[in-house]
């Protein structure tokens, strides 16, 4: 597994909302798991938005009266406002510089600005060298085209043994973002591929879609089954840098992707942050928008908007670590194996049932240890199997282990001792 070098990968390519870029991005998504690719024409309405005309880029750059590039878009891809219209002229340094974008608060980072729903042109630099511009006339060019085509997306859905869906959705539609964007979609595609090789009882539905305007169409065309399956999810952003995991909650709260994500980052004893759904930013806007309401979560390192380098150029493959991405990983694993568990159990005997007959009692008795006394934490566990506990309720009444409380329930299971 190789999260990070998949990253690396999809890195150089020109991405936004609508495409070649975020095409190309899903075809790669294509080889190595086996989504399907969908296209929605220019002018489709999704609930109050439309998709917008299809926009693809060139080549860019300024130049001095010199004939030197001060500027050029194979340098960055932020260089070019993300959705700019074509243009070729002349300007001078006052013209120039009411279409630059700059951070003069982080001088050496370029920004990422778009303007999707607004035609325009502009350039993106660091601050520091806008500081630098000489009064002159510059040349300006900007080959884009904006015209009627398509937007793309792909989902996969990975059949378990219930009808009822967990929601994985990621964004690809950032340019040269490595953390915002890039590391949820190969994320989402590593939980894929994890989930297609074992045997699931919920069923999971992928998506990877451009931010926003993905999610919302997506909504407008499976909202019915989507409302009648999905319990909970996850939108994966920002899973690629070495701080802190911070979760943000759903919008009702103690929900099921809630109480499980914050169960194990309790259980995990790693310092970690929550965050209100009010603060949300990605497309856990839409999934839990009254009358939407599927109930999506979002397990990140560093939120969005809380590390400098978000929407600039910092946002690289320096930033995000092989490190980050495995802790990420390997805790959103963790997440959706306790999602496959944690059912509600009832007994199948009245009274407690005679376990030393079904090799779960060990009549020496008087040991503290799950293996050598597994009948006591059988008959435990046993007592809050009442269709009114869940394995994250019978673990905190207990205090045991929930991988512990999983191990005798499958036990208690295969006994026929317990049904779901």
């Amino acid at each position: 597994m190789d999260i990070y070098n998949d990253i690396k990968n999809l890195y150089p390519i020109c991405r936004s909302i609508t495409g070649k870029g975020i095409e190309d991005t899903l075809n790669y998504i294509k080889s190595e798991i086996s989504i399907t690719i969908h296209k929605v024409e220019t002018g489709t309405e999704a609930f109050d938005w439309k998709v917008p005309k299809e926009w693809n880029i060139k080549d860019a750059y300024i130049k001095n009266s010199k004939g030197e590039k001060i500027l050029d878009l194979n340098d960055h891809y932020l260089h070019v406002l993300n959705y700019s219209i074509p243009i070729n002229k002349k300007v001078d340094l006052n013209e120039l510089k009411e279409h630059i974008f700059t951070l003069p608060d982080l001088p050496n980072y370029i920004p990422y600005k778009t303007s999707y729903y607004k035609e325009n042109w502009g350039f993106c630099m660091k601050h520091s060298d806008f500081l630098k511009l000489e009064d002159d006339i510059y040349e300006v060019f900007i080959d884009s085209t904006l015209e009627d085509g398509y937007l793309s997306y792909a989902d996969l859905i990975i059949k378990g043994k219930s009808e009822k869906e967990i929601l994985i959705s990621s964004y690809c539609c950032h340019p040269q973002q490595c953390n915002d964007s890039l590391s949820g979609t190969v994320m989402a595609m590593y939980l894929a591929k994890y989930l297609q090789n074992k045997s699931n009882f919920y069923t999971y539905r992928f998506i990877f879609i451009p931010e926003t305007i993905g999610a919302i169409v997506y909504l407008s065309k499976n909202l019915k089954l989507m409302q009648e399956n999905i319990i909970g999810g996850y939108v994966l952003t920002c899973v690629g840098d070495e701080g802190e995991f911070t979760y943000l909650k759903t919008r009702k709260e103690n929900q099921l992707v809630d109480k499980v994500t914050l169960f194990l980052l309790d259980q995990s004893g790693l310092n970690y942050k929550i965050r209100d759904y009010h603060t949300c930013g990605s497309d856990e806007r839409q999934y839990n928008y009254p009358g939407i309401d599927l109930n999506i979560g979002s397990l990140m390192k560093t939120k969005y908007g809380e590390f400098e380098e978000y929407h600039t150029s910092a946002d690289n493959l320096d930033f995000i670590t092989p490190k980050g991405l495995q802790e990420t990983y390997n805790l959103y694993i963790k997440c959706l194996d306790l999602i496959e568990n944690n059912h509600y159990y009832m007994n199948t005997k009245l009274c407690e049932p005679m376990l030393g007959k079904y090799g779960l009692y060990n009549l020496l008795g008087a040991s503290k240890n799950l293996k050598n006394n597994i009948g006591q934490y059988c008959r435990k566990i046993l007592y809050y199997c009442d269709g009114e506990h869940d394995l994250i309720d019978i673990s905190n009444k207990l205090k045991i282990n929930i991988d512990e409380v999983i191990v005798i329930l499958k036990k208690l299971l295969s006994n026929n001792l317990l049904k779901k």
